[in-house]
């Protein structure tokens, strides 16, 4: 007789002859119950931000089987929330539209060399710390409700800095010193006889194409006639457009990664180790910058002036 039915041998001999198995406490054949779910759903209701592990321990079952609720049966994806600048009219939607052709017929669609005289130019705060990141504000999402939002919350410790950069490289960072917020004067006395100064140190063409975004200090009359002396072409940008701006999409974005988590002892080492980075990107990613520029231009006039997050 074989060893695995030394059991129903030993349970014949008392007189059991019953062939059901016994029913015995522990986790069901499956996890993937009604009660589940609908306990599942609850608690992403009430904790967009629950965590697999949570769900895992509150119900007792297995990782498969929370990944399946929540993917096949719920359908629900942890998305994080989507900045949104701005809630464009169609007015402004179309201006998007029209200054990206512009732009695209203008430059060759960013295979002219006139793309060489583009100098492009914008002020951020740089911070002292900066814990957050987009992925901390991931929550779960049905697919009937919308994407989250929220706003930005930064740390007290600050400097505002002007940098401009071109296709080939870094010109230049200025520091708002001892001031709370760019005027005119400082950005046509201070900030662009510095910028304007190391672009002619640094390149044999003449000409200059200045783009900056409609912040007031770039589009008031002083500025405007300080460019029109100094032999400088505007190229203009489109109101409520930070997907557009180079600074914001690339410049910024790529360096304040880097700074995240960094604990600077005040915001001058701060702004130090903005500039050097600064400095030291390669000349290639400064390049592949104004590709993926004009590249989201045509993003823009696909999707008829909305925002874009992801290119595809």
């Amino acid at each position: 007789m074989t060893p695995r039915l030394f059991p129903l041998f030993n349970e014949f001999k008392r007189g059991n002859t019953n062939l059901t198995d016994d029913v015995h406490e522990g986790r069901p054949s499956t996890a993937t119950t009604e009660d589940n779910i609908s306990v599942v759903r609850h608690m992403i209701e009430t904790d967009k931000r629950v965590t697999y592990q949570q769900i895992r321990a509150s119900l007792g079952i297995g990782m498969s089987q929370v990944h399946k609720i929540l993917h096949e049966h719920l359908a629900v994806r942890k998305l994080c929330a989507r900045w949104i600048p701005h809630n464009l009219t169609e007015a402004q939607k179309l201006r998007r539209v029209d200054w990206c052709n512009e732009m695209h017929e203008r430059f060759n669609e960013g295979n002219s060399n006139s793309v060489f005289d583009i100098v492009t130019g914008d002020e951020s705060w740089i911070y002292c710390y900066d814990p957050e990141t987009k992925r901390q504000s991931a929550q779960w999402v049905f697919p009937s409700e919308e994407l989250p939002t929220k706003m930005r919350d930064r740390s007290v410790g600050k400097k505002m800095v002007a940098s401009f950069f071109g296709r080939t490289g870094h010109y230049a960072t200025i520091v708002l010193e001892d001031r709370k917020t760019v005027t005119a004067e400082w950005y046509s006395n201070n900030c662009l006889p510095r910028v304007l100064e190391k672009v002619r140190e640094k390149r044999t063409r003449s000409r200059i194409l200045l783009h900056h975004d409609n912040a007031s200090s770039h589009t008031a009359r002083q500025t405007i006639d300080y460019l029109v002396t100094s032999d400088v072409e505007l190229l203009g940008h489109p109101p409520y457009s930070p997907d557009l701006a180079p600074c914001d999409i690339y410049l910024f974005r790529k360096i304040k990664e880097k700074l995240r988590g960094k604990r600077f002892m005040d915001a001058e080492e701060a702004v130090a180790t903005f500039r050097k980075a600064a400095e030291e990107i390669p000349k290639d990613e400064w390049a592949k910058c104004f590709s993926q520029w004009f590249y989201r231009m045509q993003r823009c006039i696909d999707v008829n002036g909305h925002y874009f997050e992801k290119i595809k």
